[in-house]
Protein backbone atom coordinates (compact mmCIF):
# COMPACT_ATOMS: atom_id res chain seq x y z
CA UNK A 1 0.00 0.00 0.00
CA UNK A 2 1.59 3.83 -0.90
CA UNK A 3 1.53 6.45 1.67
CA UNK A 4 -0.18 9.15 1.73
CA UNK A 5 2.91 11.13 0.49
CA UNK A 6 4.04 9.57 -2.62
CA UNK A 7 2.88 10.44 -6.04
CA UNK A 8 1.83 8.41 -8.71
CA UNK A 9 4.17 7.93 -11.21
CA UNK A 10 3.04 9.05 -14.85
CA UNK A 11 3.69 7.41 -18.44
CA UNK A 12 5.30 9.64 -21.00
CA UNK A 13 1.97 9.99 -22.61
CA UNK A 14 0.31 11.52 -19.18
CA UNK A 15 3.67 13.10 -18.13
CA UNK A 16 3.53 15.19 -21.90
CA UNK A 17 -0.95 16.02 -22.03
CA UNK A 18 0.27 17.56 -18.64
CA UNK A 19 2.09 19.88 -20.28
CA UNK A 20 0.39 20.31 -24.19
CA UNK A 21 3.26 18.38 -25.10
CA UNK A 22 3.82 15.50 -27.81
CA UNK A 23 5.61 12.81 -26.08
CA UNK A 24 8.42 12.67 -28.32
CA UNK A 25 9.38 16.07 -27.02
CA UNK A 26 9.87 14.01 -23.73
CA UNK A 27 12.14 11.91 -25.32
CA UNK A 28 14.04 14.33 -26.68
CA UNK A 29 14.80 16.39 -24.07
CA UNK A 30 15.97 12.72 -22.15
CA UNK A 31 18.06 11.96 -25.36
CA UNK A 32 20.02 15.25 -24.70
CA UNK A 33 20.20 14.64 -21.02
CA UNK A 34 17.87 16.78 -19.11
CA UNK A 35 15.54 14.17 -18.40
CA UNK A 36 15.86 10.92 -16.53
CA UNK A 37 12.51 9.41 -15.85
CA UNK A 38 12.29 6.07 -13.84
CA UNK A 39 11.94 3.20 -16.25
CA UNK A 40 8.66 0.62 -14.67
CA UNK A 41 8.17 -3.15 -16.38
CA UNK A 42 9.78 -3.53 -19.67
CA UNK A 43 11.65 -0.55 -19.69
CA UNK A 44 8.59 1.94 -20.02
CA UNK A 45 9.42 5.92 -18.96
CA UNK A 46 7.34 6.80 -15.53
CA UNK A 47 7.53 10.63 -14.58
CA UNK A 48 7.23 11.80 -10.84
CA UNK A 49 6.96 14.62 -9.41
CA UNK A 50 10.96 15.60 -9.61
CA UNK A 51 10.37 14.83 -13.59
CA UNK A 52 7.74 17.00 -13.70
CA UNK A 53 9.03 20.02 -12.13
CA UNK A 54 12.18 19.46 -14.60
CA UNK A 55 9.59 19.48 -17.20
CA UNK A 56 8.51 22.68 -15.83
CA UNK A 57 12.01 24.52 -15.31
CA UNK A 58 12.79 23.27 -18.62
CA UNK A 59 9.54 25.18 -20.47
CA UNK A 60 9.90 27.88 -18.45
CA UNK A 61 13.33 28.76 -19.41
CA UNK A 62 12.78 28.07 -23.36
CA UNK A 63 9.69 30.77 -22.86
CA UNK A 64 12.35 33.09 -21.82
CA UNK A 65 14.62 32.58 -24.46
CA UNK A 66 17.09 29.48 -23.55
CA UNK A 67 18.24 27.19 -25.85
CA UNK A 68 18.47 23.37 -24.79
CA UNK A 69 22.70 23.70 -24.38
CA UNK A 70 22.05 26.08 -21.81
CA UNK A 71 19.20 24.91 -19.53
CA UNK A 72 21.71 21.32 -19.44
CA UNK A 73 24.61 23.55 -18.80
CA UNK A 74 22.40 25.13 -15.62
CA UNK A 75 20.94 22.26 -14.61
CA UNK A 76 23.81 20.42 -14.56
CA UNK A 77 26.82 22.72 -13.46
CA UNK A 78 28.75 20.80 -10.86
CA UNK A 79 27.95 24.02 -8.17
CA UNK A 80 25.86 26.42 -6.96
CA UNK A 81 28.96 28.83 -7.86
CA UNK A 82 28.93 27.92 -11.58
CA UNK A 83 25.12 27.59 -11.79
CA UNK A 84 24.68 31.36 -10.60
CA UNK A 85 27.29 32.47 -13.26
CA UNK A 86 25.65 31.23 -15.74
CA UNK A 87 22.11 32.43 -14.66
CA UNK A 88 23.93 36.04 -14.18
CA UNK A 89 24.40 36.24 -17.61
CA UNK A 90 21.15 35.05 -18.77
CA UNK A 91 19.42 37.51 -16.51
CA UNK A 92 21.12 40.53 -17.81
CA UNK A 93 20.52 38.92 -21.55
CA UNK A 94 16.64 38.69 -20.46
CA UNK A 95 16.63 42.02 -18.46
CA UNK A 96 17.46 43.83 -21.66
CA UNK A 97 15.39 42.19 -23.98
CA UNK A 98 12.40 43.37 -21.21
CA UNK A 99 13.91 46.70 -21.19
CA UNK A 100 13.56 46.34 -25.25
CA UNK A 101 10.09 44.89 -24.91
CA UNK A 102 8.86 47.74 -22.39
CA UNK A 103 10.43 50.70 -24.72
CA UNK A 104 7.81 48.46 -27.75
CA UNK A 105 4.70 48.29 -25.64
CA UNK A 106 5.36 51.82 -24.64
CA UNK A 107 5.70 52.80 -28.43
CA UNK A 108 2.29 50.99 -29.67
CA UNK A 109 0.48 52.69 -26.20
CA UNK A 110 1.58 56.37 -28.13
CA UNK A 111 0.41 54.91 -31.56
CA UNK A 112 -3.23 54.16 -30.33
CA UNK A 113 -3.11 57.39 -28.30
CA UNK A 114 -2.03 59.50 -31.53
CA UNK A 115 -4.74 61.72 -33.43
CA UNK A 116 -2.45 62.67 -35.81
CA UNK A 117 -2.82 61.80 -39.51
CA UNK A 118 1.03 60.91 -39.95
CA UNK A 119 1.92 59.37 -36.63
CA UNK A 120 5.39 59.81 -37.88
CA UNK A 121 4.74 63.43 -37.25
CA UNK A 122 3.50 63.21 -34.12
CA UNK A 123 5.74 64.84 -31.37
CA UNK A 124 5.21 61.79 -28.61
CA UNK A 125 5.55 59.25 -31.12
CA UNK A 126 8.81 60.78 -31.80
CA UNK A 127 10.23 61.45 -28.45
CA UNK A 128 9.69 57.52 -28.00
CA UNK A 129 11.75 57.17 -31.09
CA UNK A 130 14.60 59.52 -30.28
CA UNK A 131 16.63 57.25 -28.34
CA UNK A 132 16.55 54.66 -31.18
CA UNK A 133 17.70 57.27 -34.24
CA UNK A 134 20.68 57.85 -31.59
CA UNK A 135 21.46 54.31 -31.19
CA UNK A 136 21.48 54.13 -35.19
CA UNK A 137 25.11 53.91 -36.46
CA UNK A 138 24.89 56.86 -39.40
CA UNK A 139 25.78 55.62 -42.83
CA UNK A 140 28.99 55.66 -44.23
CA UNK A 141 29.68 57.20 -48.18
CA UNK A 142 31.59 55.64 -50.07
Amino acid sequence: MKSSDEQPLLSIGEAAARFGLAPHVLRHWESVGLLAPARAVAGRRRYGRDQLYRIAIILRAKEVGFGLDDIRAIMTAPNPATRTDLLRGHRADLARRIARAQTSLDLIDCALGCEHEDLGACPHFQAILTDRIAMTAAPTTA
